[in-house]
Parts: C-alpha cells; structure tokens; sequence
C-alpha cells in the first residue's frame, strides 16, 4: 500500500451508472482499497448505508452475521467483475457466495398498474436489500448496461465505474491516475527485464 495520495480523480458523476445500477456501483465502492478506507466497517455502517440507499425501511434491523454477508457479496460481485473485464475465468467461490445469498431474497415478478413488470424482492433486512441489488444486476444484464460496469484494472484500485466509452474499452477509473501508474509500472518492468537481458549478454 503506498503513503500517498494519488491525484483527485475525475468528477464522480462522470463515472456512474444509469438508473438503479448505480446502486450496485455505490455498493462495490463502500470500499475505497487505494487508501485501504471501509464505509462498512460494523454493523451500524452498513444499516446506515442500506437505508441512505433507500434498501432498508427505517425500523428495519440487521442480524448478527449480516455484515459478514454483505461484504462476501460485495467482493464476490468484485471478482466477478475483475474475472469478467480481463477475460479471465471466473472465481468459482464467488458465484458460489452469490448464489448461496440470492434465493434467500425471493424475488419476484411484479407488474404496475400501467401494465409494466418489475423484479422485487419479498424478503426484508439484509435480503431484501441484497435482493434488490441482484434484481437490479439481472435487468442490467438484459438491457446490456451491465457489462458496461468495470472495475478498474489496477489491482490496487479496483474502483468500480461505468464505462460510457463507445466502444467500451475503457479499463481505468481515471486515466490520469490509474491508467499512469499502470504505464510506469510496465515501464519499469520493461526496463528490468532489458537490463537483465543485458547483463546476462556480456
């Protein structure tokens, strides 16, 4: 983990996701891992944050166990991501995280009274609130913007944004800041492997 602080990044707006999926964006970023800052650090944090999102009612509480299960998720929807955008495999224990939290959210199919449906979960507390956000993940997935949230290709990073290039190459939270660490690490790599290929000629 380095001391200091890295440049200010690019306007958060210009990172977030449409619609609903930006919860889920707010969610993977309750952990800040550049500086190594936690928003969900107990208990409290998280009934704090859930119902700010508006994924818990106010009288609702949270179990014992909950913030285990919260940021299980939250890391497991993390690898997915990272696995996803590098064309990696994906960690069989973080789908086995995420399809052991989803059925407890009972999701079902609702319609309004114009006639158009939704996904919403029965559940309350914590799977309701996870429900939502795999509700919300499923019909991103549908509409294709969720393959459009990435998470940023430095490992120490791994900041979660959404990329609105059209192209979708975007592998970078802030190229200013990222993406040239990225370069001088590769640089420096390049530049031992050369001097080490030197050595060994002469």
């Amino acid at each position: 983990m380095q001391s200091t602080s890295p440049p200010p990044a690019a306007p958060e707006a210009s990172r977030a996701a449409p619609g609903r999926l930006e919860l889920v964006r707010q969610f993977l970023n309750t952990a800040d891992l550049y500086p190594g800052e936690e928003q969900l650090a107990d208990l409290a944090a998280l009934r704090s944050w859930l119902r700010e999102h508006g994924l818990i009612r106010e009288r609702e509480r949270l179990a014992p166990g909950d913030l285990e299960r919260a940021l299980a998720v939250r890391e497991a929807l993390r690898s997915l991501l990272e696995a996803r955008d590098q064309g990696a495999t994906v960690d069989p224990s973080a789908v086995r995280v995420l399809n052991a939290q989803a059925p407890a959210a009972a999701i079902r199919v609702g319609f309004d009274s114009d006639g158009v449906p939704s996904l919403s979960p029965l559940a309350g507390g914590l799977d309701g609130a996870l429900g939502e956000l795999f509700a919300v993940i499923a019909l991103a997935e549908v509409d294709g913007s969720w393959s459009r949230l990435k998470v940023c290709a430095d490992h120490q990073c791994l900041w979660a944004f959404y990329d609105q290039s059209k192209n979708r190459s975007r592998s970078w939270c802030n190229m200013a800041v990222c993406g040239n660490r990225a370069k001088a690490r590769q640089y420096r790599r390049r530049h031992r492997s050369n001097a080490g290929a030197e050595g060994a000629a002469q």
